[in-house]
């Protein structure tokens, strides 16, 4: 069955804007609670960011989740992958996430953590969305759920990153800048790093409910470059609003995206006879990464693009990483979702165990040139089916004779074909890039 509200990272939208609004969220609390509370006695945890419009929802929420019976337990501005991991150590039903992750301040979401930290079944949120269609109805006053609050959750947080690595671990010496984007993990990111001996220039840790992910973070790397420089810092870390993401840069001041991170954690622990199988991509995956992790002997397939069809893959495979070029680094070994903090630290202990920086330990893996063009498109039939588009894709890809790959692939969001391709030779990737969006173009015309 197709779902009504949820895409594949929960229900996200503008906000003010139905479905993002005060009444539909405290339908969504009581719908959510009433599922939860068919399969037993129920807990919730409910964490947000640190977007002005968490207030309302979460106080919405609340309100639906006490009316289906259903007890809360707030914790406050938190990552992500913090509420997943609270939600398992606390036995609870399930846990909820005010976010809209990397988005600006005036879009919000909601995402679902099952009890076992993982993403809800397809079952559950279809349950979900048929309550959703239902009359609401309180609960007898006597069983209405109680709301407390958990005052402990950053410091429990902080110790389960920072379990993460041996407990003999020291990054004294180590000068890093970490960018928390105004966002979840403002408080818990530079307390985790600190704590393990490194020194701490913290950016945008400053949250006023309007400026998260504001030319900061992940996606606006700019600050960051230019700090780890003028502080001669060993690198930088740049987090997304709800600490899902992590990019880096190095002392040279050269972003390290996705890709290079999760070549880096692979590497280290195929080193160490630790990866237990091989590593997920997505289809975006740099072709470089496939082919370093191919001369080591490691195996490696490709998720559709989300990070929920990267874990799922995993635990298909029953592999532990995985992860996408944008910072989305699943670490299966510790946690179970991607893990912003996490996924640093281990990069981190992979450089310290072979004495390098950042900069000398990224080198082995030479990106391939990647060239990506959106053609729209006035929608009808989809132009990536057409027979001649078909064709010359097939051609292009004999020709590069497996040193190169296409991928064209319609917007779920717009009316666009992105037509990707990438190759050892740039000239000729934008040449065969160039051909393949101008026959997209005319087959659309």
């Amino acid at each position: 069955m197709s779902k009504k509200y949820f895409g594949t990272d929960g229900i996200r939208g503008r906000v003010g804007v139905y479905p993002i609004t005060p009444d539909f969220m405290l339908k969504l609390g009581w719908a959510a609670g009433m599922a939860f509370r068919s399969m037993g006695a129920c807990r919730v945890l409910v964490g947000k960011d640190t977007r002005i419009s968490g207030y309302m929802f979460e106080s919405a929420l609340e309100a639906g989740l006490s009316a289906a019976g259903a007890d809360v337990m707030l914790l406050g501005p938190m990552p992500t992958p913090a509420i997943a991991y609270l939600t398992r150590t606390f036995h609870a039903e399930a846990g909820i996430v005010i976010s809209a992750s990397h988005n600006p301040h005036d879009d919000n979401g909601i995402k679902f953590f099952s009890g076992e930290g993982t993403k809800l079944p397809d079952e559950v949120e279809l349950m979900i969305e048929e309550l959703l269609d239902t009359p609401m109805a309180v609960v007898d006053s006597s069983k209405l759920g109680k709301v407390s609050r958990i005052n402990d959750a950053s410091g429990r947080y902080i110790e389960f990153c920072k379990s993460s690595v041996p407990s003999s671990t020291s990054f004294a010496g180590l000068k890093i800048v970490v960018d928390c984007a105004h966002g979840a993990t403002y408080k818990v990111a530079p307390s985790v790093f600190r704590e393990l001996g490194a020194e701490v220039v913290v950016l945008s840790a400053q949250p006023n409910g309007l400026n998260i992910n504001d030319n900061c973070g992940s996606t606006h790397m700019g600050q960051l470059q230019a700090a780890v420089l003028a502080e001669h810092a060993d690198l930088g870390i740049a987090f997304d609003g709800d600490g899902d993401r992590v990019l880096m840069v190095d002392h040279t001041g050269a972003i390290v995206d996705g890709d290079e991170l999760l070549f880096i954690i692979a590497r280290d622990l195929h080193a160490r006879n630790k990866l237990q199988g091989g590593v997920v991509g997505t289809l975006m995956s740099n072709l470089g990464l496939e082919l370093v992790l191919a001369d080591l002997g490691i195996p490696f397939v490709r998720a559709n693009v989300g990070d929920r069809y990267v874990i799922a893959e995993l635990l298909e495979r029953q592999w532990l990483v995985g992860g996408e070029n944008s910072g989305h680094i699943v670490c299966f070994q510790h946690t179970t979702t991607g893990d912003a903090i996490i996924a640093a630290l281990q990069v981190l202990m992979a450089l310290k165990r072979r004495d390098e920086g950042l900069a000398q330990s990224r080198q082995a893996l030479r990106k391939c040139p990647q060239i990506l063009v959106n053609v729209r498109f006035g929608g009808g039939a989809n132009p990536v089916e057409h027979p001649a588009v078909k064709e010359a894709c097939a051609r292009v890809t004999t020709a590069m004779a497996g040193r190169g790959r296409v991928l064209l692939r319609k917007s779920g969001t717009e009316p666009l074909v992105r037509v990707m391709v990438e190759g050892d030779d740039e000239a000729q990737v934008r040449g065969y890039a160039d051909e393949l969006a101008k026959l997209v173009a005319e087959v659309s015309a």
